[in-house]
Protein backbone atom coordinates (compact mmCIF):
# COMPACT_ATOMS: atom_id res chain seq x y z
CA UNK A 1 0.00 0.00 0.00
CA UNK A 2 1.39 3.40 -0.99
CA UNK A 3 1.29 6.59 1.08
CA UNK A 4 -1.80 7.95 -0.67
CA UNK A 5 -3.78 4.77 -0.05
CA UNK A 6 -2.55 4.50 3.54
CA UNK A 7 -3.54 8.13 4.18
CA UNK A 8 -6.98 7.49 2.63
CA UNK A 9 -7.47 4.65 5.12
CA UNK A 10 -6.61 7.02 7.97
CA UNK A 11 -9.04 9.63 6.64
CA UNK A 12 -11.72 6.95 6.52
CA UNK A 13 -11.03 6.08 10.18
CA UNK A 14 -11.62 9.69 11.29
CA UNK A 15 -14.26 11.14 8.97
CA UNK A 16 -17.61 10.93 10.66
CA UNK A 17 -16.24 11.74 14.09
CA UNK A 18 -17.71 14.89 15.56
CA UNK A 19 -15.95 18.04 14.33
CA UNK A 20 -13.62 16.18 11.91
CA UNK A 21 -13.20 17.15 8.28
CA UNK A 22 -10.83 16.11 5.52
CA UNK A 23 -9.63 18.67 3.02
CA UNK A 24 -7.62 18.63 -0.17
CA UNK A 25 -6.07 21.64 -1.80
CA UNK A 26 -2.74 23.37 -2.25
CA UNK A 27 -0.01 24.43 0.13
CA UNK A 28 0.50 23.63 3.81
CA UNK A 29 -1.93 20.97 4.91
CA UNK A 30 -3.02 20.32 1.35
CA UNK A 31 -4.39 16.91 2.31
CA UNK A 32 -5.33 17.48 5.92
CA UNK A 33 -7.46 16.01 8.65
CA UNK A 34 -8.93 18.69 10.88
CA UNK A 35 -10.95 18.86 14.04
CA UNK A 36 -12.88 22.07 14.55
CA UNK A 37 -10.86 23.56 11.69
CA UNK A 38 -7.46 22.74 13.28
CA UNK A 39 -5.11 20.39 11.41
CA UNK A 40 -4.01 17.34 13.39
CA UNK A 41 -2.66 15.11 10.61
CA UNK A 42 -1.79 15.55 6.96
CA UNK A 43 -0.08 14.09 3.96
CA UNK A 44 2.48 16.72 3.02
CA UNK A 45 4.47 17.08 -0.18
CA UNK A 46 6.73 14.16 -0.89
CA UNK A 47 4.14 11.80 0.62
CA UNK A 48 5.25 12.62 4.17
CA UNK A 49 2.78 11.79 6.91
CA UNK A 50 2.80 14.61 9.46
CA UNK A 51 1.04 14.80 12.84
CA UNK A 52 0.65 17.54 15.46
CA UNK A 53 1.65 16.42 18.94
CA UNK A 54 2.87 18.06 22.14
CA UNK A 55 6.41 19.39 21.82
CA UNK A 56 7.83 16.96 24.41
CA UNK A 57 6.25 14.03 22.58
CA UNK A 58 7.77 15.20 19.28
CA UNK A 59 11.14 15.53 21.05
CA UNK A 60 10.87 11.95 22.34
CA UNK A 61 9.77 10.47 19.01
CA UNK A 62 12.52 12.29 17.11
CA UNK A 63 15.13 11.17 19.67
CA UNK A 64 13.90 7.58 19.29
CA UNK A 65 14.37 7.79 15.51
CA UNK A 66 10.65 7.53 14.75
CA UNK A 67 10.58 10.75 12.78
CA UNK A 68 11.81 14.30 12.54
CA UNK A 69 10.43 17.77 13.04
CA UNK A 70 8.44 19.15 10.14
CA UNK A 71 10.16 21.83 8.05
CA UNK A 72 7.46 23.08 5.66
CA UNK A 73 9.43 25.87 3.99
CA UNK A 74 12.74 24.05 3.58
CA UNK A 75 14.55 27.01 5.14
CA UNK A 76 15.68 25.44 8.41
CA UNK A 77 12.72 26.67 10.47
CA UNK A 78 11.34 23.61 12.20
CA UNK A 79 7.85 23.36 13.65
CA UNK A 80 8.11 22.30 17.28
CA UNK A 81 4.77 20.49 17.56
CA UNK A 82 4.82 18.74 14.18
CA UNK A 83 6.40 15.36 13.44
CA UNK A 84 7.12 13.81 10.05
CA UNK A 85 6.76 10.09 10.70
CA UNK A 86 9.85 8.21 9.56
CA UNK A 87 9.97 6.03 6.49
CA UNK A 88 9.30 2.38 7.17
CA UNK A 89 7.06 3.25 10.13
CA UNK A 90 3.77 3.24 8.24
CA UNK A 91 2.23 0.95 10.87
CA UNK A 92 2.57 3.88 13.30
CA UNK A 93 0.48 6.26 11.16
CA UNK A 94 -2.91 5.37 12.62
CA UNK A 95 -1.82 5.27 16.29
CA UNK A 96 0.00 8.60 15.91
CA UNK A 97 -2.98 10.11 14.10
CA UNK A 98 -5.18 9.02 17.01
CA UNK A 99 -2.73 10.60 19.46
CA UNK A 100 -2.71 13.81 17.36
CA UNK A 101 -6.52 13.79 17.26
CA UNK A 102 -6.70 13.58 21.06
CA UNK A 103 -4.13 16.40 21.39
CA UNK A 104 -6.03 18.60 18.94
CA UNK A 105 -9.30 17.96 20.78
CA UNK A 106 -7.81 19.34 23.99
CA UNK A 107 -6.55 22.45 22.18
CA UNK A 108 -9.90 23.17 20.55
CA UNK A 109 -11.92 22.67 23.72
Amino acid sequence: MGPTERYAAIVKAFVGKRGVSAESGRGFGSSALKIDNRIFAMLASGAQFVVKLPRKRVDALAAAGEGKRFEPRGDGRLMKEWLVVGRGLEARWLPLAQEAFEFAKTKSA
